[in-house]
């Protein structure tokens, strides 16, 4: 079957995506040859972007944070619009997704579960209160600091860290009940939220990575090739 005819003929289909899902909008992945693990760095971005280096060395991180993290000029791509619009059209429940740059929500997706957090998200560690993205980029010190006196920290799942609870248990419930699930865009390398894979019961799993996966031979259909430029040619 086509992509077309498994989306066509699904009652329920949900959307699992990685870094590669904007790579088309600007954004870099990780892992490929000229993603951020393969930059040069006084430290590892792997380092860097754990809980330990934030509490030890919050400078630093914050550093690599605005200069990296924080792609606030990139704009939604085919992908995250063509998901919209199914969602709208009640072709797609929901997404679940690793990245952390909300351009599912951009594109108008309602439906959006965030393993790994939000950039847009911050919270004073003391007292609790809520900054935009624009507080952290617009602050006259390296660390930005609550009024409080506490430092303020991205509300992205850092490296030691657990993931929520509760987007957990709604990305799962998501997966063990639909009949098609759509992964795009990751390498089905970083757990946990690799691991949720297994929980598809579902009649189509298809992926969709420019690179082969671990996953690969256990797909209904596989698409090596640009996620935005497969998911532009479904009509819904």
């Amino acid at each position: 079957m086509t992509l077309q005819q498994i989306i066509s003929s699904s009652k329920k289909t949900v959307f699992f995506g990685g870094a590669g899902v904007s790579t088309e909008s600007g954004i870099p992945d990780f892992r490929s040859v000229d993603g951020l693990y393969n930059q040069k760095y006084d430290y590892p971005p792997e380092q860097i972007l754990s809980h330990t280096f934030f509490m030890k060395k919050p400078e630093e991180f914050y550093r690599f944070y605005r200069d990296k993290m924080l792609c606030l000029d990139a704009k939604p791509n085919k992908a995250h619009l063509k998901l919209a619009e199914m969602e709208k059209k009640g072709r797609l429940s929901s997404v679940i997704t690793q990245n952390i740059d909300g351009l599912h929500q951009a594109a108008g997706s309602r439906k959006v579960l965030e393993l790994h957090g939000s950039v847009l998200r911050n919270r004073c560690m003391k007292c609790r209160r809520s900054f935009s993205v624009e507080d952290i980029v617009n602050s006259p010190d390296t660390v930005p600091r609550c009024s409080c006196g506490g430092i303020i920290k991205p509300e992205v799942v850092l490296y030691e860290e657990g993931l929520d609870d509760a987007t957990v248990t709604e990305a799962v419930h998501e997966i063990s009940t639909c009949d098609t699930l759509i992964i795009a865009g990751t390498s089905l390398t970083v757990y946990p939220a690799a691991g949720m894979v297994r929980y598809f019961r579902g009649r189509d799993l298809v992926l969709i990575n420019r690179d082969p996966t671990p996953m690969d031979d256990m797909c209904s259909l596989v698409i090596h090739d640009k996620v935005g430029e497969v998911l532009d040619k479904i009509e819904v």
